[in-house]
């Protein structure tokens, strides 16, 4: 991997309702910084990854307090509505040949998975960080009730970050938005396109705040990490 190949997107134009707060979620305190800063920090540290855009809310009045806002490879773009309309903003000014997309609200990425994704990322079809499924998985009737017991074989959570070849992951969520896809995240569109992208399996300490009970285990996670230095 050569130095400063790939710039990496964060989407943080979300309000995180799910939270219950008063701010949205990647502003936040965590570990003595904000959600979104941790988060920022990780990516900052690797050196494959040159410049970092940051889509926030066109009316976000919380993003140019932070100290990292100011940091020389970190741009700052207007979001969109959804998260993809986010990512393809931040997409018109990615200018190198692969980029990664990374959750605003994960701050508990480790250095040893982000090497691997990157790395297995690298293909046409591209990579995306997951887990296995580990519990016994049910469907709903739509009703509170189960519908039926899902086989959990070869099911898995998929995580950020999420790693594509630029050119071909702009066009695909521009004809995937164009066509009135659900996009849930990037891999999604490229499916949707008839790619297949890679798993790469990841920690499944990666976790996504989204409910006020995840900021105290990402606190333990990330107070965890910074202890054993990975």
């Amino acid at each position: 991997m050569s130095d400063l190949s790939f710039t990496a997107v964060v989407p943080a134009a979300g309000i995180g309702s799910r939270m219950a707060a008063d701010i949205p979620k990647q502003y936040l305190s965590l570990g003595g910084r904000t959600v979104l800063e941790q988060t920022l920090a990780r990516l900052l540290d690797h050196p494959a990854i040159g410049r970092i855009i940051v889509a926030t809310a066109e009316q976000d009045p919380w993003f140019e307090q932070l100290a990292i806002a100011r940091h020389p490879r970190i741009l700052r773009v207007t979001g969109g509505r959804e998260r993809a309309d986010s990512v393809l903003n931040a997409l018109a000014h990615v200018e190198t040949d692969w980029v990664l997309v990374h959750d605003a609200a994960r701050p508990c990425l480790h250095r040893l998975d982000l090497d691997a994704v990157l790395a297995a990322g690298q293909q046409p079809q591209g990579a995306v960080l997951a887990c296995r499924v580990r519990d016994t998985m049910k469907r709903g009737d739509g009703e509170g009730a189960i519908s039926t017991s899902v086989s959990r074989d070869e099911l898995w959570h998929a995580l950020t970050p999420q790693c594509f070849a630029t050119v071909p992951l702009r066009q695909v969520l521009s004809d995937a938005l164009a066509a009135g896809c659900v996009i849930t995240d990037e891999a999604s569109a490229m499916e949707w396109a008839g790619f297949h992208p890679r798993l790469v399996e990841g920690r499944a300490d990666n976790i996504k705040i989204t409910r006020p009970e995840d900021l105290g285990l990402a606190g333990f996670f990330l107070q965890q990490m910074n202890e054993s230095k990975i």
